[in-house]
């Protein structure tokens, strides 16, 4: 399962996003909303944990809008605002958890949105040609041959192995890869050391300005 976390507090992010991720959940985390609406526009996600008052506004407000499109994607707000009409108001539109807040009660209130998310049921293998990646196990595969990735390398290739034959841009790969955005150096050598590993024919084209695509060989 893939979770959307915004925060514009560092060090929470930083600790939400371990939690989540230390139980087995895809994780995505920025710190804005323009941000997290860039986010929403490229990946499917199972749920989102939106803290309310963050830079660009506030994310009930965005929801709100968003909602009374046909939006259905279930939402976890993370608040300080603990009045009444606050909390109702949050409920109306998702899940409500006042700060401060303990971390295995937000996983379980994430786990338990993401059985209802309305996305479309992730594949639990992806695959491209002849590169195949078990989402569950954290395997990859090229030609049958097992391939050892480390954590970051499985998660960007598995972002552009869900968006083969699109670019996605170098910022979604960092925030995906990353508890905290990296330098551009970073994603540079991850990518270098994929291809390396992926060996060739070479799955990983550069789209100069915009980021990396996945292509079968």
């Amino acid at each position: 399962m893939r979770v959307l976390v915004l925060e514009d507090d560092a060090d929470l992010r930083r600790a939400v996003t371990r939690s989540l991720r230390g139980d087995g959940l895809a994780v995505d985390a920025v710190a804005d909303l323009a941000a997290a609406d860039e986010a929403l526009a490229v990946n499917d996600y199972d749920c989102a944990v939106l803290d309310r008052k963050v830079p660009g506004g506030d994310a009930l407000h965005y929801v709100r809008e968003r909602q009374s499109r046909g939006w259905t994607l279930p939402v976890l707000f993370l608040t300080a605002l603990d009045d009444q009409g606050d909390v109702v108001a949050g409920l109306a539109h998702g899940d409500y958890l006042v700060k401060p807040f303990k971390m295995a009660e937000l996983v379980a209130r994430v786990r338990s949105l993401s059985r209802w998310s309305a996305a479309p049921a992730r594949l639990p293998v992806l695959r491209c040609g002849d590169l195949e990646l078990d989402t569950a196990r954290h395997e990859v595969r090229r030609a049958g041959a097992l391939l050892t990735l480390t954590r970051t390398e499985f998660a960007v290739l598995e972002l552009l192995a869900t968006h083969q034959g699109r670019v996605v841009s170098r910022e979604a790969l960092l925030r995906h890869g990353w508890d905290d955005p990296p330098s551009a150096d970073s994603l540079n050598f991850v990518i270098g050391r994929l291809r390396k590993k992926l060996r060739d024919p070479p799955m990983i084209a550069t789209e100069r300005g915009s980021g990396y695509r996945l292509h079968s060989a």
